[in-house]
């Protein structure tokens, strides 16, 4: 009965079930189900996941990510250690005369000694699986950095081949300036048109060279970026990004999981949050019963000789117990401070949950949102490119027959190039918004490969870890 009131006070406290999300955002090709844990393989650009790796490889935040799980791991190895008794060998020689008239006597012994500390109330359980749950957290974190990573390099991959892609259509926009200013100097010296048209033109020519050079810089600093981030040497990443300049990575049609209620095991944040709360509810449960007795038991077991006058007496030696019983009577108060500190620290936790709940939803939806009106935007800007492209080609073929001036084809080119810009925004807008929902999806982790309480305790290869299901 006093085990059983001593746990009863944190028995409501258990891990809130997450509500099942209710998607307000359409959902891409149906929603029908698919992995994410090879995402990036989909991606018609294999550079993308080689970077990807490196990335991961080189990140310091998996590292330290890495060194809180070891840490958490071990502190959970010895937690449950403390449940067990524990056994201690020792061994002593002694050679001693009490005085002169005494013989000198010789003393050796080796033996055992045991201790155990019998949880009766539950305290050494609630600290065990409190370190369980946070070592689970920490295995959860882990992978969430290395989708982290991959987010994060994919983005940056995604930025520097549509930078190149726009620096190519703005170095041909600054041609075509250039050709119309000078062709408006001719008309200008001709009298043909004002002087202030021809500055209105040289204007326009020198404004365009000039953000086609500063797109030029925003590239280079792109690969700089993307050198620091994979730690690869920045002449073998200019080589290796030679083969596909200016070609934005594009994800073959993927289909996303329509399920809701997966979205707690396919986001590892969520999961250590949730384990974050069973920690803070075990660590109420361990304040608990420390109000209650602590029972521990005691024992030994040696082998002992002694020899005095060419005499020797040889024998066994056991002690059972003490059996001893520590009762709490006063602490001025600090056991009940320490109940409240840790059934605050339990509600901070729900809310923390909560709002990481609330946060997971919103960015699912948000990622949803920008595919559905990514999706209509590119098949309008394609339409448009293509529109404006056969009229640059009429007025070309109109130039030829002499019924439309140099200056109307390039008009009719810089036309064609600022839609093929705004085309390429778009891609890069979808093909981001397919990065954000591998991210808000958790990147393909599954809860189900988080470990359980027996494989959590075991080491962890960095090297070898489940780089697969961390994609």
């Amino acid at each position: 009965m006093v085990t059983t009131s001593a746990l009863a006070a944190s028995a409501d406290m258990a891990t809130p079930t997450a509500p099942a999300a209710n998607w307000q955002a359409p959902l891409p090709h149906g929603g029908t189900l698919a992995s994410l844990t090879q995402w990036w393989q989909q991606f018609d650009d294999p550079l993308l996941a080689s970077l990807v790796a490196a990335a991961q490889q080189a990140s310091p935040d998996i590292a330290s990510a890495g060194s809180r799980l070891a840490q958490a791991r071990a502190n959970g190895v010895a937690a449950g250690a403390a449940l067990l008794p524990s056994v201690d060998a020792s061994a002593q020689v002694l050679r001693t005369r009490a005085d002169l008239a005494s013989p000198i006597v010789s003393t050796g012994s080796a033996g055992l000694s045991a201790s155990w500390e019998i949880d009766l109330f539950g305290a050494g359980r609630a600290a065990r699986n409190a370190a369980q749950a946070r070592a689970d957290g920490a295995h959860a974190d882990w992978h969430d950095a290395r989708v982290a990573v991959a987010a994060e390099t994919a983005n940056s991959y995604l930025d520097l081949r549509a930078c190149e892609a726009q620096a190519a259509s703005e170095q041909q926009d600054a041609q075509s300036r250039a050709t119309t200013a000078r062709l408006s100097a001719l008309l200008t010296s001709a009298g043909f048109e004002s002087s202030s048209a021809q500055s209105l033109m040289e204007a326009a020519a020198a404004s365009a060279s000039a953000q086609a050079d500063a797109r030029q810089t925003q590239c280079a600093q792109s690969i700089k970026a993307l050198a620091a981030l994979t730690a690869l040497d920045e002449a073998d990443l200019r080589q290796r990004l030679q083969a596909r300049t200016a070609v934005l990575p594009t994800p073959a049609q993927w289909q996303v999981n329509t399920v809701p209620a997966a979205l707690l095991q396919q986001r590892p944040d969520l999961y250590s949050s949730a384990r974050a709360l069973e920690a803070a509810a075990a660590d109420v449960q361990g304040s608990e019963a420390q109000r209650w007795p602590r029972i521990s038991l005691a024992g030994s077991l040696s082998r002992a000789q002694t020899r005095f006058e060419g005499a020797s007496l040889t024998g066994n030696l056991w002690t059972v117990g003490p059996l001893q019983v520590s009762v709490p009577l006063f602490d001025a108060g600090r056991r009940s401070a320490n109940i409240d500190a840790a059934r605050v620290a339990y509600e901070a936790a729900t809310l923390t949950y909560q709002h990481q709940l609330r946060k997971a939803v919103r960015e699912v939806e948000d990622a949803l949102l920008r595919l559905d009106s990514g999706t209509r935007r590119q098949a309008d800007l394609q339409r448009a490119a293509t529109g404006f492209e056969r009229v640059m080609q009429a007025t070309r073929s109109r130039q030829m027959a002499g019924l439309a001036s140099a200056l109307d084809a390039e008009d009719a080119r810089r036309n064609w190039l600022q839609a093929q810009r705004a085309h390429l925004d778009a891609q890069r807008e979808q093909a981001a918004a397919w990065i954000a929902l591998y991210r808000a999806l958790g990147g393909g982790w599954s809860a189900e490969t988080a470990p359980n309480a027996s494989a959590s305790a075991a080491p962890l290869n960095m090297n070898t870890a489940s780089t697969g299901s961390a994609l």
